[in-house]
């Protein structure tokens, strides 16, 4: 390896942050990000993504280079050994583990500190660093011309929310009241100064009941302001959670498929953790911040009306302990964020080893399991210890500083006392007052710092409530409804643009009421077309009408309304097994559900179960066998009455006997059928075969014909012609 510059000569133009990923996948993106702001980009990772997606399989160097180049860098890869490091131009990327990316960003004292865009910023002895790293460097510098750019997305709390009721009116009850609950707060030290300079030195005995009954009552009325409040914000708290978290889950809902095929399980539960974080800080320390500020200034005026001097000894301690709260935001800060990423990593292990529990035990690796699920937790229970040290610290040192303070006011008070320039009760009351604005203003500071932190929820919320919803939902069609033709023309996919094509310039016609079978071996992307069929996946080119009408017009929505389809990763949900058939619909008839069932030749074995057709399917169908399953799934899609059916090898854990039934029974209803199959019995049920072979439709010259001239009947016979 040539060396660059050297490491020492490195020019620093900016702070390098850490950015983790969300997708699965997109660690070299989020690398690329690193330091894109480093220097001066003021770019997010979903930006990026949007402008450069990635697929599931990640990126390339050479894909990561060209996204660089876009980005204003010169790019150089290099191959370097431990010792050559110390000359790399960084921060730069180095391959990791042979499937990721991480970003060095400096090595010192015998250890490397890099950012890795899966558990944060890790600081490790250069042997450990060396059984990770592969050797393959990849340095960035702004190439000639390079002019920083501004293109991250900014996120506003209405952006985060959306749409919640009731929270204006909460908020001005929950200020007034405690408005009134400071004026209150404000008032009780002035009692004790009352009683001491003008009770005790005359000793009027009517004067201190007087001044104890007022101030009973103010005690009283406070107490009452209190509850009130604490009801109130109690009511807002419950409320904005279900709102938002509503709101969230039905936008997560609107998200494209691709968007849930890049992430995790675990990932996307720790979204809505971030959400509790900021309702909380919203409904209580929101308007308790604005209280403390409050406080902080009347406080410090009454204080200077007092004594200047005492003022400022105050106001240096307040200073002092503000200082070092800063100092240590970013620290806070990024454990903050490794806990979360690694709780949503906790929880994917968790949710996998549930999901997957027979495939564990028939392996017996229970036990590397529990290991993997305890290692999550480790690091989860690590931050958390961290976070709470850091708590821990800042607590004890609010003690030292502010009792260090206390000890000085008294001192420094007495002895102004003895001098005649104060009052036995103005001391009690100072202190008092001093003691108050060094409560008030250190909560204060503390939830300056929370705020600040709720930024990096949002940024986690935004992943899901920033993402655009799927693409032409809703329908702009306005004619009559489209008879069951499907038109596939010039389509081709791939899953990012440096992977290879899926499919290529596909087109075939599937006439209504014909049932078409698309073979081909296995990986040759059948189930791709399936889902752009289904109108999952947006094709990268072509188009997909259904008669005559392209789907994207006549609304996606509108479009599932006439499909009925069973795909292979289709999944049941707790419920009975009528809930299940009809989805849940609580206007469906027994009729229909039954029927459906025995089109699905479900039906016996439903009736033969001691509930019925009420007998509960566990989590995921887990209660069914695999060929029940299937049915049920068959019966869900037959209950739609779809004018189109796409069955994706909805058959294939079912004998043949079962499965000749069951493709006589859909041959004679009135829909197009299109099936995606392997089995000689399901093929042979089909009007016609379309053979799907490396990424491209092989038609006949016969197939070509009949696409151009046959319209078959909705029960078109069996007859299969071959390619």
């Amino acid at each position: 390896m040539s060396p660059a510059s050297g490491f020492g000569g490195a020019h620093m133009s900016g702070r390098l942050p850490v950015i983790q990923q969300n997708e699965i996948a997109e660690c070299g993106l989020a690398c690329l990000a690193m330091i894109a702001r480093y220097h001066g980009h003021d770019v997010d990772l979903a930006g990026l993504r949007r402008r450069f997606p990635v697929s599931l399989k990640g990126a390339s160097l050479s894909r990561l280079i060209t996204v660089a180049g876009h980005l204003g860098f010169d790019a150089r890869p290099l191959r370097a050994e431990l010792e050559h490091l110390s000359d790399l131009r960084l921060p730069c990327i180095l391959h990791w583990n042979l499937n990721h990316f991480v970003v060095l960003k400096r090595i010192h004292r015998g250890k490397a500190e890099i950012h890795d865009p899966a558990r944060g910023a890790v600081t490790m002895p250069l042997e450990e660093f060396g059984r990770h790293f592969t050797g393959v460097v990849l340095e960035l510098v702004p190439a000639a011309g390079f002019a920083p750019v501004r293109e991250r997305q900014r996120i506003t709390l209405r952006g985060l929310i959306g749409q919640v009721h009731g929270v204006r009116r909460a908020a001005t009850q929950i200020l007034l009241l405690a408005l009134a609950l400071e004026v209150f707060t404000l008032a009780l030290p002035l009692a004790l100064q009352w009683v001491i300079d003008l009770v005790l030195v005359s000793a009027d005995l009517d004067l201190l009941t007087l001044i104890g009954i007022g101030f009973l009552a103010v005690v009283v009325f406070q107490s009452a302001i209190a509850m009130m409040r604490g009801w109130i914000v109690a009511e807002l708290g419950a409320s904005l959670s279900a709102q938002w978290i509503g709101n969230l889950f039905g936008h997560l809902l609107r998200l494209p498929l691709d968007y849930f095929e890049k992430r995790s399980v675990g990932g996307v539960l720790s979204r809505f953790i971030s959400v509790q974080s900021i309702q909380q800080t919203v409904t209580g320390s929101f308007v308790e911040a604005i209280l403390d500020g409050l406080t902080v200034a009347l406080v410090l005026a009454l204080l200077a009306i007092y004594s200047g001097p005492l003022t400022l000894l105050v106001l240096a301690a307040f200073a002092l302990y503000a200082a070092l709260r800063w100092i240590s935001y970013r620290k806070l800060q990024q454990l903050k964020e490794e806990q979360l990423v690694h709780l949503g990593r906790q929880q994917s292990q968790m949710i996998e080893s549930i999901e997957g529990v027979q495939t564990i035990k028939l392996a017996n690796k229970q036990g590397e399991r529990r290991a993997r699920v305890a290692n999550a937790t480790i690091e989860v229970a690590n931050r958390e210890a961290a976070i709470n040290r850091v708590t821990a610290t800042f607590s004890a040192l609010s003690r030292l500083i502010f009792g260090t303070q206390r000890i000085l006011l008294i001192w420094i008070g007495a002895w102004l006392v003895l001098r005649g320039q104060f009052t036995a009760g103005m001391l009690v009351v100072f202190v008092a007052y001093a003691e108050l604005f060094a409560t008030r203003g250190g909560s204060l500071i503390d939830k300056l710092v929370e705020f600040r932190l709720l930024g990096m929820h949002g940024a986690r919320i935004a992943d899901i409530a920033l993402e655009p919803p799927e693409a032409h939902a809703a329908s702009t069609y306005a004619g009559p409804p489209p008879e069951p033709r499907i038109e596939v023309e010039n389509i081709s996919f791939r899953y990012a643009e440096d992977d290879p094509w899926v499919l290529r310039d596909c087109t075939f016609t599937i006439e209504a009421g014909e049932c078409v079978a698309i073979v081909g071996p296995s990986g040759c992307g059948k189930t791709t077309l399936a889902k752009i069929l289904l109108g999952l996946l947006r094709p990268d080119a072509g188009t997909i009408r259904i008669g005559g009408i392209d789907i994207e017009r006549f609304g996606l929505s509108a479009y599932r309304d006439l499909l009925g389809a069973v795909m292979q990763e289709d999944a049941l949900f707790a419920g009975s097994i009528a809930d299940n058939i009809s989805f849940f619909d609580s206007d469906a008839s027994m009729e229909a559900i039954e029927d459906a069932a025995r089109a699905a030749q479900i039906h016996d074995d439903i009736v033969a179960m001691p509930m019925g057709y009420e007998s509960l399917v566990g989590d995921m169908g887990s209660s069914l066998s695999g060929g029940q399953k299937q049915r049920v799934l068959l019966a869900r899609a037959l209950f739609r009455k779809p004018a189109i059916l796409l069955l994706d090898e909805a058959t294939s854990h079912l004998d043949v006997q079962r499965e000749r039934e069951i493709n006589h029974n859909i041959s004679s209803l009135p829909m197009t059928r299109i099936v995606i199959a392997h089995r000689p019995e399901t093929i042979r049920s089909a009007d016609r075969v379309i053979a799907l072979r490396n990424g491209r439709i092989e038609l006949s010259d016969e197939d070509r014909e009949q696409i151009a001239t046959r319209k078959p009947s909705a029960a078109a016979g069996p007859e299969l012609r071959r390619q």
